[in-house]
Parts: structure tokens; sequence; C-alpha cells
């Protein structure tokens, strides 16, 4: 071998090391330039169309809708993943420690739309649900809206309530509420109610939905700083309209015969977003958002997928040799989760770039088959998790239990953290284990006992998405480092 060769490979950020785990080969890759080995697939997917987006909600001087006499706030509201909002700015940032309240009258317009009525932080509008937010949140469906009751601290940990029924961990059935008719409405959160941790209550008409602040989220705290409209921020949806009028906000009375003047974000804007599901727009960024070595790394706006249909699943990653549940595999980085909309999914890891991305006529599992890795997902109660999962070439599937065990928490706050996955083939008595650390802290998963014997095969490390559709997260990987192959003597 040359010198200028040695050079070449002492230099590229693809160079194949041998002192990784035992009897595996790894590999370097710091992103400094779009990687010349690694796959994409549907990963900048263009199957679905860019969508127009059109806020025009605020103050009307004209509006006649709920009244004869002239005046109200309201109009056209677009899901979006952009924020904007139309809002009265409290005197001061309340938090939960305060009494809130305010009501007035409502009409939510036929047809559909997504958006939030209540208290929110102009500060910390990301995705949905929004941080620092006490809220109904009310879904058009045609000739009938469901309404349903938000609250999210500000660490992305929610309760919930509806007009309607929950079943806890079973089902929330929203009930069907006439569409094009008034209604009075009155929110209110009382900071001893609920055992003492705050209690929310929400009534239209002579209808009702509560929701107690749990101990844990009532110990992470929110703080307000406006009341107003907001639209649901996941990505683009259909719009809807409402308007509002003789609304009463901790005391102060608005009867909109005059502007109020209240504080403003693209609440008048129409524009093109490509922030549409499930269009995904992942895989080699020139950004730097994880912390890396320099400029470069991977990742972007990850939808889960769709196994029924082909151009609704994607993935990107580098190509490696064979690898098997017989393999010890290991991979190391940095991540740093920008945002993160409920009932979302994104994973990094080991995958099949064949049966991994196979399509399905039915969604009954999320994890892709012949995949093990990571998750970064969690139930909207409880804001987000990272987490080791795997699936063997088969239905057999396992995801660490975050509800029992030590879950490792991850938030979209665009702060960097050191990850490393691990998994050994001997542990547990043969059985095999998966180890997953975030910043310092672990968790394990113990593979099923006859996991190893069904097997899985993987050929690509990297992002590949889940097989039941949902919401997006967005993440950034860098500096990774992973097992590329197995040497010789394994």
């Amino acid at each position: 071998m040359d010198l200028q060769w040695v050079m070449v490979l002492l230099a590229t950020s693809q160079a194949v090391l041998w002192d990784g785990p035992a009897g595996a080969a790894t590999r370097e890759e710091h992103f400094d330039q779009e990687p010349s080995n690694w796959e994409g697939i549907n990963n900048r997917n263009t199957n679905f169309p860019i969508r127009t987006v059109t806020q025009d909600f605020g103050y009307s001087a004209d509006s006649r809708h709920i009244s004869e006499k002239p005046g109200g706030i309201g109009g056209k509201i677009n899901p979006a993943s952009e924020a904007a909002y139309y809002g009265y700015r409290l005197p001061r940032p309340l938090s939960l420690d305060d009494p809130l309240s305010a009501s007035g009258k409502i009409l939510v317009m036929p047809g559909k739309g997504h958006f939030l009525l209540g208290f929110f932080n102009a500060g910390t509008l990301n995705e949905w649900r929004t941080p620092n937010t006490l809220v109904a949140r009310i879904n058009g469906r045609g000739e009938n809206f469901h309404c349903h009751l938000e609250f999210c601290s500000r660490r992305w940990r929610a309760d919930a309530g509806v007009i309607g029924e929950i079943v806890p961990g079973e089902r929330i059935a929203a009930k069907a509420l006439r569409s094009g008719e008034v209604y009075e409405w009155r929110l209110v959160y009382e900071p001893k109610g609920g055992k003492g941790n705050g209690l929310m209550t929400l009534t239209l008409n002579n209808q009702s939905a509560t929701c107690a602040i749990s101990k844990e989220n009532r110990e992470d705290g929110a703080s307000f700083t406006h009341f107003g409209l907001l639209p649901v921020m996941k990505a683009w949806d259909d719009a809807g309209q409402v308007w509002l009028d003789e609304m009463t906000i901790d005391g102060k009375h608005f009867d909109f015969a005059a502007d109020p003047h209240w504080d403003a974000l693209n609440n008048r804007r129409t524009y093109q977003t490509t922030n549409t599901r499930p269009r995904f727009d992942f895989g080699w960024s020139p950004t730097h958002y994880a912390g890396g070595k320099g400029a470069g790394e991977l990742g972007g706006l990850i939808f889960r997928g769709d196994c029924r249909e082909p151009q609704r699943m994607g993935a990107y990653g580098d190509k490696l040799s064979l690898l098997t549940l017989k393999t010890k595999l290991f991979a190391k980085g940095k991540v740093s989760m920008l945002r993160g909309v409920s009932d979302s999914t994104a994973s990094i890891g080991f995958y099949n770039s064949k049966s991994s991305l196979a399509p399905n006529p039915a969604q009954d599992q999320g994890i892709p088959m012949d995949y093990l890795g990571i998750n970064i997902e969690g139930p909207s109660s409880e804001g987000f998790f990272f987490y080791p999962v795997y699936r063997v070439h088969g239905g057999m599937a396992q995801a660490f239990d975050c509800r029992a065990g030590r879950a490792l928490r991850i938030y979209p706050d665009g702060k960097a953290h050191e990850w490393v996955l691990e998994y050994d083939p001997v542990q547990d008595n043969g059985r095999g284990k998966i180890s997953v650390s975030l910043d310092g802290q672990s968790c394990l998963l113990e593979l099923a006992p006859n996991a190893k014997e069904i097997g899985a095969s993987f050929d690509r490390f990297g992002i590949c998405t889940p097989w039941i559709d949902g919401n997006s997260v967005t993440a950034y990987f860098d500096d990774l480092e992973y097992t590329c192959g197995v040497q010789a003597n394994q």
C-alpha cells in the first residue's frame, strides 16, 4: 500500500477500525461531506405534494357571526408545523400556582380544522403537544366537532380530558358536538383542585370535561404568557373556521366593539410548506445541531412510516457486511432532538435493506422486521423516551417497557447528548441483551428466550421508519461509530 493511499484512509470519515467490540469491525462517520456508501430509500420523499398553509384569523371589526353587534375574533386556522397565534398578553406570566379562568361564546363552523383555545406561552411554541399550555383542543369533523381538554408541562408531559368518555389505557370516546351552533364556554383551573395538584374544567353549555394535573406534571411546572387562539402544530392538515365573542379572561372583559390590539404571530399569512405527512426529509445534512466535531450530520424530518404502501416507508443507512443476532453489535454517537409531535417515532439502528422495508398489508407491528436499535418515542402523557427495541425475522418484537423500568428521557430542546447502543448475544444466559445509554444513564432489554433461534439479519445502519404511520420527530445524529462487519475469528 503506497503512502498516498494510507493518507486517504486516515483522512476519510468512514475509516474502518478494528479495536471496537471483540470480534467486530467498526466504522466511523462524521458526515463532514455527504457519505458515498450510504443508501437512501424515500428519505427525501416527493410522492406527497407541497401544501399551501393559509392562516387568516384575529380581530374582525365586521364580524357578526355570533351576534348582530359587529366585532369578534376568529377566522380561518390551518394546522401546520409553523407557529402562529392571536392572543391577549397576560399582565404577568402565570403558573400552576395561580388560578386561571376564561369564558365567552364560541362558534365552530362546519368542516375540518384543528386548533387550540386557552393559556399558552408565546416563547415555547414548537409542536403538539405544546409545552406550557392549558387549553381546549377542538377538532372539526364535518357537521360535528370534538372538544378535548389538555395540559402540557414545561417538560413536554401531558394530562388530558374530553367532553365524552376516557377509559384509561383503552380508548378516548369524544362526544360529537354540533357545528354551526353558538356555545357558551368556560375554562377554569383551580391550583388546589385534583387532590391538591390542580384541576382543569371546561364547560360548553351544559356539557363538561375535567382534567386533573398529575403530581409529576405539577412538579414540572408551566408558565403562561397569553390567552388566545393557535393552530395545532404538527404537519399541514385541512383548515377550519372558528369565531369567538364576549370573552372574559381572568376578570378582564372584551366585547370586541373595537380592536383589542392583542399580540399576533403569523396569523395573517399564506405560504408553502413541505412539512406534510408523510413527506420524509431526512438523510445527510450540512447542519450542525447534534454537537459533532464539525458541520455535517445525519437527520431531519422523520415521520412514522406505513408498511401498507412502499412509498410511505423510508430509510437512509450505511451498507454493512451481513450481521446477525449471533454478532456483537455496537453503535455510539451524538444526538439532538429539535421537535417531537405526539404520536411520532424516530429510530436509529441496524436494519435490513429488504425485509425492514417490505410491504405488509396489516399494521399489526410498529417495529420493522429484522431491526435492532433505538426509538425516540413516548406516550403523550410522558413526552419522549430514548430506549432499545428489536424485531426478529417474523412477528416477534420487543421494546423496553418505559412505564415499568427506568426510562431514558430526551427532550425536543435542541440540546446535544452522547448515546451508546450495545448488543451482546451471550449475556442473560445466552439469550442476548441490548443496552442503551444516554449521557451515562442506561436501560437494558433482554431478548425473548427463542429470539436468537428465530434470528434476524442486518445489512444497513442508520435511520429506518417504523411500520405504523403517525407524526414526526425532527432529530439529528453525528460522530457515529458502529459495527460494520465481523472478524474472521467470530
